[in-house]
């Protein structure tokens, strides 16, 4: 479980495919002191085990169906990751629920300065735009974004400069694929009115 504020940036160090697995080796900021073996670590939203670590990295399996539904197939050496460590008992909710299960991606439409923020355009498949309410949550690459407006299954957020400074959004361009997990909430809202 995870709240979508992110943590740090982590950048890929190495890729390794081997027998239907992807290891990737990403280095990170973070105290490895404090991360246990086989703890879930958010990497662009995709809820990931650490298998491996040293000072200054962690190693994670993805499996062909991880890599078939997320943008981890897009990621090569060098490519900056979206980090954040499983929520603990006691931890501060201060973004919405998010599970690290991507459910589909998200096309990103346009990018447009709004004074010193960003409003960023996207699309999704037209399955999950039932899922989308202005003013709801939704995550991007693991970030908690708050819906502004939605047009069939085409939506903008808003970027704030803490967010857009503080995430890899900012290196994100036109046509890159963001991966996208619905709200929960919504997610079960959909179930019990029969509309998922």
């Amino acid at each position: 479980m995870f709240t979508g504020l992110i943590q740090d940036i982590g950048t890929i160090r190495t890729i390794d495919e081997r027998d239907g697995l992807t290891r990737v080796e990403i280095a990170c900021g973070f105290d490895m002191n404090a991360v246990a073996l086989g703890a879930s670590i958010a990497c662009n939203g995709c809820c990931l085990t650490a298998v491996e670590m040293s000072d200054d990295s962690f190693t994670v399996e993805a499996s062909l169906e991880t890599l078939d539904v997320t943008n981890l197939k897009e990621w090569t050496e060098g490519f900056q990751v979206n980090l954040e460590p499983s929520l603990k008992m006691g931890d501060e909710m201060g973004g919405h629920i998010v599970s690290g299960h991507v459910d589909a991606l998200a096309e990103l439409l346009s990018v447009t300065p709004e004074g010193e923020s960003y409003c960023l355009r996207l699309s999704v498949p037209q399955d999950y735009a039932h899922y989308i309410a202005p003013k709801g949550s939704v995550a991007l690459d693991g970030i908690s974004l708050t819906v502004n407006q939605v047009e069939g299954n085409e939506f903008t957020v808003m970027i704030i400069p803490h967010t857009w400074d503080h995430t890899n959004l900012s290196s994100r361009k036109v046509g890159d694929k963001l991966n996208f997990e619905v709200d929960v909430i919504a997610r079960y809202v959909a179930r019990m009115t029969g509309k998922e």
